[in-house]
């Protein structure tokens, strides 16, 4: 027997024991925590985190090493992405902090990208995008909508973003961390048809758009990880960036990388490269912060205020002295367009000492904001004045 055929079906039993035998689908929303559970004793949190006046944070899970990002079922379920296990899990509201998560979908390659249609789950795999139909119904039963998208060295782990007109859309990161890519394809962003087919490039020259994201006007962002080891400001050149992705652009990638003010320079490797075609960084980060998932917030539970803000998980530096990121930011729009960003959640990075890594954020349907972790954490972000 195969390792994928022993997986799938280990896969099947744990959902099958998950939902009980002849279980329809009431007992099936039940199950997964669609139902008012008896909420548990709060735990205490694992270091202290800094929020806003008037939030609260709670400790989910402690049981998920290696989170990537995540993404919110209709009912309620919270569904998490382990890259370096091949798998996807799903944390159920109201299970203790030290339950172990259900296995959703296992021998995955390399799964990171998370989103709901309806109740089917899309998952972005390292080659392409698989699906799995009818959450929870369709536990075990995952089927690829495609598997064309290049491997690739570095920057492996694919963001995915649903679009309203039923798009497909997909991260496909660089090789390396300067060099000219060895397939058009990477350092793109690809589009693909609701079924799978059509997959084309839908906008390049962007080095690592580690997370998409659409806004209420159905308008398609990314946040950039852009590169290492400028000189001679390898401090804080270049920023990380969010971009408006617009179908056709180049954002320059490996020629040149935004300054400041989000203007392109010619990177040294390319000396005299024509910047003036590439479209500018519409917003720029700290150098280093390592953005990834981003989640535009929709719905009611936080303050008006924060309605049509982009939150973003800021993974941290791995080589800046001294580091920085290790939060959760939120990046403030003026007239549609990226005006500001402030500190949201702090308290990952503490006196020099790096005690977790923010990686995804996703909000629920009722307005909280789930946080995952990779030191193995879930938190959860409610507004309670």
């Amino acid at each position: 027997m195969t390792v994928a055929k022993m997986g799938s079906i280990v896969v099947a039993l744990v959902a099958a024991m998950w939902l009980g035998p002849g279980a329809d689908s009431a007992d099936a929303q039940q199950a997964s925590g669609s139902e008012a559970r008896q909420a548990a004793p709060a735990a205490p949190l694992p270091f202290p985190i800094r929020l806003p006046d008037g939030f609260r944070i709670q400790l989910v899970s402690r049981m998920i090493p290696g989170a990537r990002f995540l993404a919110v079922a209709p009912n309620g379920d919270v569904l998490v992405s382990l890259v370096g296990r091949g798998s996807v899990v799903a944390i159920r509201p109201g299970d203790p902090v030290d339950a172990p998560p259900l296995v959703v979908a296992s021998d995955l390659e390399r799964p990171n990208g998370l989103a709901f249609r309806g109740s089917d789950l899309y998952i972005a795999t390292w080659s392409g995008v698989v699906l799995i139909p009818d959450y929870p119904r369709g536990i075990g039963s995952p089927r690829p909508l495609f598997s064309d998208l290049p491997h690739n060295a570095d920057h492996n782990a694919r963001a995915l973003a649903l679009a309203p007109d039923g798009g497909i859309f997909v991260s496909s990161g660089s090789d390396c961390n300067i060099c000219l890519e060895r397939d058009r394809r990477l350092a793109t962003v690809m589009r693909y048809e609701a079924d799978g087919s059509g997959g084309r490039i839908f906008a390049s020259g962007l080095r690592n758009a580690s997370g998409l994201a659409f806004d209420a006007e159905g308008r398609l962002w990314a946040v950039v990880n852009q590169r290492d080891n400028l000189e001679p400001d390898h401090r804080d050149l270049p920023p990380d960036e969010l971009d408006l992705v617009r179908e056709g652009a180049d954002y320059g990638w490996p020629f040149a990388y935004p300054d400041r003010g989000g203007v392109r320079r010619a990177n040294p490797e390319f000396p005299g490269s024509a910047t003036s075609s590439f479209v500018p960084a519409d917003f720029g980060f700290q150098a280093h912060s390592a953005p990834l998932q981003a989640a535009f917030y929709t719905g009611g539970g936080f303050p008006s205020s924060y309605r049509g803000s982009l939150f973003v998980a800021f993974h941290g530096s791995w080589n800046r002295d001294p580091p920085t990121g290790y939060k959760v930011v939120v990046v403030r729009f003026a007239g549609g367009k990226p005006a500001s960003v402030e500190d949201f959640a702090v308290g990952w990075l503490a006196g020099g000492q790096v005690l977790g890594r923010p990686v995804g954020v996703a909000f629920s349907a009722t307005g909280e904001l789930y946080v995952s972790d990779d030191h193995g954490y879930l938190f959860k972000i409610v507004y309670s004045p």
